[in-house]
């Protein structure tokens, strides 16, 4: 799955969008002492009020938001699973009875309850529906657009969200001109910040991959590893997180501790070569052992044999043939997404421009030397220029 597809979908989900059609909504309320179902309501999406349904899509929408990898995460599922979820989830797309999807959609908080506990009430959110995407791109010089044909894809959409109790306040009472303490039992559903959830099913160059989900986690690099094994039933994620530290050990295993930032710089680029030279492809790109090897070569680090990168991966992820996606072992190339952090400051530069920042020794002491093409300003003044 593509960022641009996860994009287009997060796009539909709001009020009154003619490529967006959600049919029904099922919540569930989760009581965190008894660990049980305490309460559910299903509806159709149209009946619900207005302002509730904006709430619910406000929740959709940042169910989805977040970069690959880190908070969404494209899952396989997994083949060997006894009551397997996939079964269940596919059951539930294609049925057009409502009390049937219904039914199983309170199966699977079945097993999100059967071995876990939950440290606060929860609500559990379902909707079915389906949006449409045009078969083709949109010809500006034609008469016809990409909208006059579209491919209608069924989804299921789930959340998890958890409640906190209202604050005690202290009110004024117009009529009766006085001060009342004012408790609320009823507590607050967090709409705005769901813990996790899913998509299904999720989408392969713009196609529905009923074999795949769309798992969504709250924080970044923190998926609920046992909610994807035991209630998808899908196969564990490695985080972007992950990723980059385990092509930073296999770097280190190969290269040495210390690197130049110019070496680093160009290995960043390479990476963000083939990045972008592969970008239409449907497969997001990997490097195995050869991609490693040529890009350390070619990026000016010295006596890397491919024997030399292939025993890096062994020692580190145990297979040599270990496969990382460019995208994770490789900051936000266009941003300031390096940070180095000394106790005098903390310094934010992008990988593109690494190559300018380097340490040096000036007069028996570590220095940070940055090359700039302009003055310097400091609080409204300009620094000196001195000569080393």
């Amino acid at each position: 799955m593509k960022k641009k597809e996860v994009a287009h979908i997060r796009k539909q989900f709001k009020l009154d969008h003619d490529l967006m059609n959600i049919y029904d909504i099922l919540n569930v309320y989760i009581m965190k002492e008894s660990n049980e179902i305490y309460h559910w309501e299903r509806q159709p999406f149209a009946l619900v009020d207005r302002e509730k349904q904006e709430l619910h899509m406000g929740n959709f929408k940042k169910l989805l938001t977040g970069e690959l990898d880190q908070k969404l995460f494209e899952l396989k599922f997994l083949e060997e699973a006894e009551e397997p979820t996939k079964v269940l989830l596919h059951q539930a797309l294609v049925t057009g009875d409502a009390d049937e999807w219904q039914d199983l959609m309170l199966l699977l908080v079945e097993k999100m309850l059967a071995d876990a506990k939950y440290e606060r009430d929860t609500v559990v959110t379902f909707v079915r529906g389906q949006y449409f995407r045009p078969t083709k791109d949109r010809n500006e010089e034609a008469e016809e657009t990409g909208k006059d044909e579209l491919f209608a894809h069924p989804f299921i959409l789930s959340s998890v969200n958890s409640t906190e109790q209202q604050r005690k306040t202290l009110l004024f009472d117009y009529v009766e001109r006085e001060f009342k303490y004012n408790v609320i039992v009823d507590p607050i559903i967090k709409l705005s910040s769901p813990e996790q959830g899913f998509f299904y099913p999720s989408v392969t160059d713009n196609h529905s991959d009923v074999n795949r989900i769309l798992y969504c986690t709250g924080k970044a690099n923190e998926p609920n590893q046992h909610f994807i094994s035991e209630v998808l039933n899908a196969e564990r994620s490695v985080t972007a997180q992950e990723e980059r530290a385990i092509f930073e050990d296999i770097v280190k295993e190969v290269a040495g501790e210390q690197l130049d930032t110019a070496v680093l710089a160009n290995v960043y680029e390479e990476i963000h070569r083939v990045i972008e030279t592969t970008e239409k492809e449907e497969e997001p790109p990997t490097l195995d052992y050869t991609d490693v090897e040529r890009m350390l070569t070619v990026s000016g680090v010295e006596n890397v044999t491919k024997e030399k990168v292939e025993r890096a991966f062994q020692t580190i992820v145990d297979d040599k043939n270990y496969e990382m996606k460019a995208s994770s072992v490789i900051p936000k190339f266009n941003s300031k997404s390096i940070k180095i952090d000394t106790k005098i400051a903390t310094i934010s530069v992008s990988p593109q421009d690494l190559k300018h920042v380097k340490q040096v020794n000036y007069q028996g002491r570590r220095c940070i030397l940055i090359e700039v093409d302009e003055d310097v300003v400091i609080e409204g003044f300009t620094l000196n220029t001195e000569t080393l």
